[in-house]
């Protein structure tokens, strides 16, 4: 089994509006971020570039609605807040808060372990469990999955602001700027197309596992299931990346290729940025470094795709593996 997956790759997306910072008068403002990258014109000063993003809290969101789905179809348990996509997740678990036997000498990793166990979210994606149970609380689980930044890639990535005017049958009647949305009210709303870097880090081996004793409250079969409900949910981030504005600019995504890294020890499957030019040949690098290192047992395992259709065809085959385990 493997222990950990890295995702580098660039990801296409046309007239999308997924994430924004809010709006100024009747102006939708886009997220932009800075980013600093070297290299591409030969030279080694790095030059500063200003782009459009999507924030890493976006897409692990997504991430997270894509995996309470699979684990609705695959039986896997869910906490009461966890079904409703409460964010409060198993804080809103009534019958977990009222576990008969807890009390002040009950330990942070037995909390812990029952909540590994009754949800599938909180094991996978985290979640820091305040409570009252005899004493004051705070018991952080880390999440399995870590996100980036989903950022644009300078010169390869463009945004453009696009005025929309709300349809009044009866009339073109006065708009209303005093908090009511009556009339005709106009609005410009941005678009942004381009190619976009993506970083991804799974540790798998910490799904099922205690943080604080790091013992595995969760069977084997458990974890398998829950990994490839995980891998499933990871590549359904990319095939549907919901978030703002889809009902009337849902993302054109065109292409995604990179690398998904894998290993099976104890060394971290390699990530690198795609902001990087050369990412794919530096990440082929270090997996010939890493795997020199025991020749016998190469540890790490690089899995190129180039389309959308042969990323779907990576993660499935990886998901099938687990249910062969």
């Amino acid at each position: 089994m493997y222990n950990s997956l890295s995702l580098s790759g660039r990801l296409t997306m046309d007239l999308h509006a997924l994430n924004n910072e809010g709006s100024e008068g009747n102006t939708m403002q886009t997220r932009m971020v800075d980013v600093l990258t070297f290299g591409r014109d030969g030279s080694r000063e790095p030059k500063k570039h200003t782009v459009n993003a999507v924030s890493g809290d976006m897409f692990k969101h997504i991430l997270v609605e894509h995996l309470i789905d699979e684990s609705k179809s695959a039986s896997l348990p869910l906490c009461a807040g966890c079904k409703t996509f409460s964010a409060n997740r198993i804080a809103d678990d009534d019958d977990f808060k009222k576990t008969k036997g807890w009390n002040k000498e009950t330990k942070d990793s037995e909390i812990l372990g029952s909540a590994l166990q009754r949800c599938v979210i909180d094991d996978c994606a985290g979640i820091l469990i305040t409570s009252e149970i005899g004493k004051s609380r705070s018991i952080a689980r880390k999440s399995c999955v870590e996100f980036g930044w989903v950022v644009g890639i300078p010169e390869l990535v463009t945004t453009e602001s696009y005025f929309h005017a709300k349809y009044v049958p009866e009339g073109r009647g006065k708009g209303s700027g005093e908090g009511e949305n009556l009339g005709q009210n106009i609005f410009h709303r941005p678009a942004s197309s381009g190619q976009y870097a993506v970083v991804v880090s799974v540790d798998l081996y910490k799904v099922g596992r205690n943080d604080i004793t790091l013992e595995y409250p969760v069977d084997l079969s458990g974890r398998l299931k829950r990994t490839a409900a995980l891998l499933r949910s990871l590549m359904n981030t990319f095939l549907k990346p919901t978030g703002a504005h889809r009902n009337t600019q849902n993302p054109h995504v065109v292409n995604f290729e990179g690398l998904v890294t894998l290993s099976r020890g104890s060394l971290p499957a390699p990530l690198v940025s795609p902001l990087n030019h050369g990412y794919i040949e530096e990440l082929e690098k270090i997996a010939t470094a890493l795997n020199g290192l025991d020749q016998n047992a190469p540890a790490i395992e690089l899995k190129r795709f180039h389309t959308m259709g042969e990323f779907a065809e990576t993660m499935a085959k990886l998901t099938q593996q687990l249910g062969e385990a």
